[in-house]
């Protein structure tokens, strides 16, 4: 088998499965774990694949801060039906959290006008849901995030001690079955975590696009996570490590399925 021939291998089960492992290739392709780990070093170089320990995954996990502004124009539909579905949970008396991030604020915009409490530290969110006066609104207060239009302080972190909610709606930057759920501001981190000791269930809003990406600084392992509502464009790989971990998944499809 050519170099050539090892390379399109290699990328058509990255495409597949989203990441490789060093000695699966090895013995799928019958040739030396060295010479795959310098076929991953080529391809690295080419920018077509990520190194990491032992394998490699389908570029940077790393995620840069972006502002809302941006992130409102990436994948604006399947936020869209995210929020639909995450809005099927809701009944009137609830007392929810939602957290940060364009994805909850799509959620929001999805909520219809019910008796419910809805305490939130997103200036989106909370605009979102001004025109729905049976919706009791509690702002988090603090400095303001230019990046997710959202305050974060220690004084939000004690505000949410005097709650307790049954459910969270958190936005992520990225999901690593491995790392954990995470996000580019460790003071966002560090909220998150607080409403997530504050509510009886945390349900994580995320398009596919979050999973196998890392941010700055962790919120929770996976396994603190209930219910993940995301896209058909999750990997089978993946779907099975987070049922395995007994976390509920519910998969919306693409807009072009």
């Amino acid at each position: 088998m050519t170099l050539q021939e090892r390379h399109r291998i290699i990328m058509e089960l990255l495409r597949e499965f989203g990441s490789v492992d060093v000695g699966d290739l090895s013995a799928r392709l019958q040739v030396s774990a060295v010479t795959i780990r310098k076929d991953l070093d080529i391809l690295e170089e080419k920018k077509f694949l990520y190194r990491t320990h032992g394998g490699a995954i389908l570029g940077d996990p790393y995620i840069a801060t972006r502002k809302v502004s941006e992130k409102e124009k990436l994948r604006p539909e399947v936020k869209r039906r995210i929020g639909l579905k995450a809005a099927e949970l809701l009944a009137p008396q609830d007392a929810l959290i939602i957290a940060s991030g364009t994805t909850v604020q799509a959620f929001a915009r999805c909520i219809e006008n019910m008796k419910m409490t809805v305490i939130t530290a997103a200036m989106n969110v909370s605009m979102e849901l001004l025109d729905k006066p049976d919706i009791e609104i509690i702002q988090l207060g603090g400095i303001i995030r230019h990046s997710s239009a959202s305050a974060v302080s220690e004084c939000a972190v004690n505000m949410l001690e005097n709650f307790s909610c049954n459910k969270l709606f958190l936005g992520v930057d990225g999901i690593d079955p491995e790392y954990g759920l995470s996000t580019t501001n460790f003071q966002e981190a560090s909220l998150n975590r607080a409403m997530m000791r504050a509510a009886t269930k945390t349900i994580v809003l995320a398009d596919s696009s979050k999973f196998g990406r890392r941010g700055f600084s962790k919120i929770c392992d996976i396994n603190e996570v209930d219910h993940i509502i995301t896209d058909s464009g999750l990997s089978q790989k993946v779907l099975k490590k987070l049922e395995e971990q007994g976390i509920k998944v519910s998969i919306i499809p693409l807009p072009e399925e």
